[in-house]
């Protein structure tokens, strides 16, 4: 007989569907961290941006690494 749990755990799944599971969280988690950090950049005044030694163009591109931690 089949059992009617349909409870998904790590044991029950194979290796490399919970490995492709935990990249994608992971990836989507580096997203989030990205977009909230070009948030916060995009709220700095160009004042404060240039103290850090960033202008307002280079805040809008994807050239620049930034990271606050």
């Amino acid at each position: 007989m089949h059992s009617s749990n349909s409870t998904i755990s790590a044991r029950n799944m194979r290796p490399g569907l919970f490995l492709a599971m935990v990249t994608a969280a992971q990836w989507l988690a580096r997203k989030i961290n990205e977009r909230r950090n070009c948030n916060a950049l995009m709220e700095l005044s160009d004042e404060q941006l240039k103290d850090i030694g960033l202008s307002r163009g280079q805040t809008e591109s994807d050239v620049h690494v930034y990271s606050r931690y």
